[in-house]
């Protein structure tokens, strides 16, 4: 049984008797129920009226303080110590006037890595990050390990320690929301896997952007990162970097993939790693995912043949680059996972297919002007639906047939009707889904079902 890997007495919190949380999410009652744990006393602030969470936190915690309906009354610029959900920007008024009157603010990623004791993986960017984290997961398992997977996936982070649960190494997925509010990362491997254009209606810039992705490699001993991305190169002061690339590694501190006799290797230096065959994973850009797991665990030194087995056996996550149906010759492709425009980018440009693509939604501020680059005679139709349509379709018209539809029904109806024997209905948004949908995950399993509904009356 692994030990349990962390100690809140040097936490933050041994500092303070109280604090503020701000915003009752699912993060904002894992705040709660870890800071009750140390016997805190906790205030709630939320600007909803009626958080998703309230009923939840009276059945666990009826007599904490709460304050709904908004920042402007909830007298945050008297907290000592404010603990911010990461769906609410520190750019906000109250909390930039609560910093001014010396509020200290972090987040719960903060609080763990403060508590933590086990070594630290860590892994941000704007596409991949969670495929990335699941598959380091996944080797470092087979490899005898014992991990904690958490962050911006599965259970809020801190319920690790609430929870007494047992791990000998911390594998963190971090958003740049996250990593906002923490101060040092300290990761013995910390990946930065791409930075495109994302939240551009959180951030003034994708500088600001870029430098809240940066975060991650604060204190860190090995920096991750794509080999050519020289903005990122440029922001690194890690004394160790190591790269990954599609193209031939140069020596042991990079990971790429060599043309040999009987096809192409994925390597670390001149070391072959695994064939690139045998990565079940749908384009080249989940090859790049792989080849930065590789380095991610590279510290560890763990048996290669474990770590080839479980990049063998990992298929993918539900809603990212996702095969739902096929029928008539037609693959239907849910990636409703790629809510901005890099990661649609790389879904077109990593198809040889013919395809029709679906996109639309919440786009965030993006640019859409940006996916033209992607655009390729490949792309029979563009169907596009929600809230940001109207701007997807004059960014792209005159580069390839667009169709506007009303939701996703006439979406896939329409998709259906084009595709050919042989194209890829791709479902590849560029956008945020809730204009539509709970969340991306909702709307892709109703792009599956619609699809299937559409192949079963093809069959009546």
């Amino acid at each position: 049984m692994a030990l349990q890997r962390y100690n809140p007495e040097r936490s933050l919190m041994s500092q303070y008797d109280a604090a503020t949380v701000v915003g009752l999410g699912a993060t904002g009652l894992s705040v709660v129920r870890y800071l009750r744990s140390l016997g805190k006393h906790v205030r709630i602030v939320d600007s909803r009226e009626t958080p998703p969470l309230a009923a939840e936190l009276v059945r666990l915690h009826p007599d904490i303080e709460t304050c709904y309906g908004g920042f402007d009354s909830a007298g945050l610029e008297k907290a000592a110590l404010i603990i911010c959900s990461p769906g609410v920007a520190t750019s906000e008024p109250a909390l930039k006037q609560a910093k001014s009157a010396g509020a200290h603010i972090v987040g719960d990623v903060e609080l763990f890595l403060q508590a933590n004791t086990a070594p630290v993986i860590a892994i941000t960017g704007s596409n991949g990050k969670s495929t990335v984290t699941t598959l380091v997961g996944d080797m470092l398992l087979a490899g005898g390990r014992q991990p904690l997977i958490a962050g911006n996936i599965g259970a809020p982070v801190l319920d690790a320690i609430t929870d007494q649960q047992h791990y000998d190494i911390a594998v963190l997925e971090l958003s740049s929301f996250q990593l906002e509010t923490t101060t040092m990362v300290s990761a013995k491997a910390a990946a930065i896997l791409n930075v495109t254009a994302d939240h551009m209606d959180r951030y003034a810039s994708m500088g600001d952007y870029l430098l809240a992705k940066a975060r991650i490699l604060r204190g860190s001993e090995c920096a991750v990162l794509p080999r050519h991305d020289e903005q990122l190169r440029q922001i690194t002061q890690v004394s160790r970097v190591v790269t990954f690339d599609l193209d031939e590694p140069a020596n042991d501190s990079e990971f790429g993939v060599k043309r040999e006799s009987g096809g192409r290797w994925l390597m670390r230096g001149r070391r072959r790693l695994m064939k690139l065959s045998d990565v079940h994973l749908t384009g080249l850009h989940n090859v790049k995912n792989v080849l930065a797991a590789f380095a991610l665990i590279d510290f560890l030194d763990l048996p290669l043949e474990t770590s080839v087995a479980a990049v063998k056996a990992f298929k993918g996550l539900p809603h990212r680059m996702q095969t739902v149906a096929r029928a008539n010759g037609v693959t239907w492709v849910n990636d409703s996972k790629a809510t901005n425009i890099g990661a649609t980018s790389t879904a077109l440009r990593n198809l040889e297919s013919h395809v029709i693509w679906l996109a639309g939604g919440q786009g965030k501020g993006a640019d859409f002007n940006e996916l033209a680059e992607a655009v390729t005679d490949n792309i029979r139709l563009l169907v596009v639906f929600g809230e940001d349509a109207d701007q997807i379709e004059t960014a792209l018209s005159g580069k390839l047939p667009v169709c506007r539809v009303q939701g996703m029904t006439e979406a896939v109806e329409q998709a259906g009707r084009a595709a050919q024997q042989g194209d890829i209905v791709l479902l590849s948004p560029a956008c945020a889904s809730f204009d539509m949908y709970q969340n991306f995950e909702h709307r892709g399993d109703d792009f599956a079902a619609r699809a299937n509904e559409f192949i079963e009356r093809g069959a009546a």
